[in-house]
């Protein structure tokens, strides 16, 4: 979903834009700027601008999406920016003050609306993690970046559709992939993983980590969980890679319970980061690690 702010937060832009702090800089060139929530995201923008726009990534590598705290330069950033990327479904509700400091003409997209979501104890917003779903966050941001640069539609279009036809070459090699899986059952530390898991036809069996935020490591909560693992024959846990010592420890005790191995996996990437600095990277970078687990 689009949606424009109002005149309030055009008059807080003015007065913020018009201050010394908030002129010059990244604003100098002619590219569109864009921000994007977390790192997904700004690829898909990236790979359907290109040089059309600049993107700006707001969650940096490693940082966790649902308790981010932004930085006071990024006000500056949204501030400047024409279009605004938000995954939604209660991911960030972090990005709220920076959007209320931002100019009236942003355009504001919220790619998880139309989607079908996963709703356990509430919604689950890892949709970036689908492919398929992917595809159509890709066809959101197209149609914002062609609302706001007209001019610019059939290129935005082109990149489009040579990437939407990426993510269909992704999704069949992970369907050939999991076609060789000698087990589909898990257990997550965190749902990360649920709408992929969905999408091609792998079973959660258990989250530890059901909500984010909240210490799930009740005995009874734990004692539920590996007696699940044990009942269904759970040999794999999927752990987040920059997962906390306190986290490692729970998934490898619940590990040693049920005889499962545990797989760091990166729901997110980053820039820079090997093997993981593109969606397509990164995604790929997950497939081998969970394959070689369930193969």
């Amino acid at each position: 979903m689009v949606r424009h702010l109002g005149l309030l937060a055009a008059l807080m832009a003015a007065l913020f834009l018009a201050s010394p702090a908030a002129c010059g800089g990244d604003n100098q060139g002619t590219e569109l700027k864009v921000v994007a929530s977390i790192f997904p995201l700004a690829d898909f923008a990236r790979n359907v601008g290109q040089d059309k726009i600049e993107v700006i990534t707001l969650l940096p590598p490693g940082a966790d999406p649902h308790s981010y705290d932004p930085k006071p330069g990024q006000v500056r950033d949204m501030a400047e920016a024409r279009v605004f990327i938000k995954n939604g479904a209660g991911l960030e509700s972090w990005a709220e003050k920076l959007v209320s400091a931002a100019d009236h003409h942003l355009v504001e997209i919220d790619t998880s609306e139309g989607i079908e979501l996963i709703i356990d104890d509430k919604s689950n917003p890892h949709i970036w993690l689908d492919p398929v779903l992917a595809q159509e966050q890709v066809r959101d941001i197209r149609d914002a970046l062609i609302e706001v640069d007209p001019q610019n539609r059939e290129f935005y279009q082109e990149n489009a559709q040579r990437y939407l036809a990426e993510l269909d070459l992704l999704a069949a090699e992970i369907r050939r992939k999991v076609n060789t899986f000698s087990t589909t059952n898990f257990i997550a530390f965190h749902p990360a993983w649920s709408h992929f898991a969905r999408r091609f036809g792998l079973s959660e069996v258990a989250v530890i980590e059901s909500r984010h935020s909240i210490e799930p490591l009740t005995p009874s909560h734990l004692a539920k969980v590996i007696e699940r693992g044990k009942h269904e024959g759970v040999r794999v846990i999927f752990a987040k890679l920059k997962a906390t010592p306190r986290a490692k420890q729970t998934v490898k005790d619940v590990a040693a319970e049920i005889d499962a191995e545990v797989i760091y996996l990166d729901p997110m990437g980053g820039p820079g980061l090997e093997d993981r600095d593109t969606y397509l990277n990164l995604m790929r970078y997950n497939l081998e690690r969970i394959s070689q687990a369930m193969e």
